[in-house]
């Protein structure tokens, strides 16, 4: 998605034109929603997989002709090339994709905070923590990250000397160093939204999610009948009576 698709930063206090404060707590939250949505979806998440999954293709045809020369292939003259450039075509795009995900979501942290700090709505801003998809986000990366570190590191332990092995452990070993780079880019996000939630969605005070103590209608009337009791009889009307 085009950065040019997210929502526009709050405008400068000197151009604000709400009308009232529940028109700019409405705009904010929409705003926030969207902004959320785009940082922590799942389909974040789902294209972080998929761009990992297209690296290790590409990494797979880069390794074709080294296995190929091993093997003295004599195609590998004619389609190592053509194996090369198309590895080179699915490596490449990931990568970048991967990195301008990365620099779309310091941008994305820049408008949450932006927004964040034009009111302040406890209520609608618990929403925004996501315990749900920031755990899915830390579990499901961390699975992956560990399925690719061992991959590597079996593939390297277990090498043995062969006619192909050289191309069989750097296929292997380059699979699991994309896997575990995918999942270390997903739980430093996983990461960095919980401190941000910590540090930016404070709980409000006391104060501000209780309501004021009001005194009951009944305890009113008794305080009244109480203080009635102990005031003495009316003086309203009397007259102090004259010496005779």
């Amino acid at each position: 998605m085009s950065p040019a698709a997210l929502p526009p930063p709050p405008p400068p206090p000197h151009i604000r034109s709400w009308p009232d404060r529940s028109a700019l707590l409405a705009d904010r939250e929409r705003a926030l929603e969207e902004l959320h949505g785009h940082s922590l979806g799942v389909h974040r998440v789902l294209l972080l997989w998929l761009l990992a999954l297209a690296a290790i293709i590409g990494w797979a045809l880069l390794v074709l002709p080294l296995k190929q020369f091993e093997e003295r292939d004599p195609t590998g003259f004619l389609l190592g090339p053509v194996f090369a450039l198309l590895g080179l075509a699915a490596l490449t795009p990931s990568v970048v994709a991967v990195a301008l995900a990365v620099r779309r979501d310091q941008q994305l942290r820049r408008l949450l905070d932006a927004w964040l700090a034009l009111d302040s709505h406890p209520l609608s801003d618990a929403r925004l923590r996501s315990p749900g998809l920031s755990l899915f986000w830390l579990l499901s990366s961390l699975t992956v990250g560990a399925i690719g570190l061992w991959a590597s590191f079996t593939s390297a332990a277990g090498a043995s000397a062969g006619r192909s092995a050289h191309a069989d452990v750097a296929l292997r070993v380059g699979a699991g160093t994309i896997l575990w780079l995918a999942g270390l880019i997903g739980v430093v996000k996983a990461v960095r939204h919980y401190r941000w939630a910590l540090r930016m969605l404070a709980p409000a005070p006391a104060a501000e999610l209780t309501p004021a103590a009001v005194p009951s209608p009944t305890a009113s009337a008794r305080a009244g009948s109480t203080a009635g009791a102990f005031s003495g009889p009316p003086t309203h009307g009397t007259r102090p009576s004259s010496p005779r």
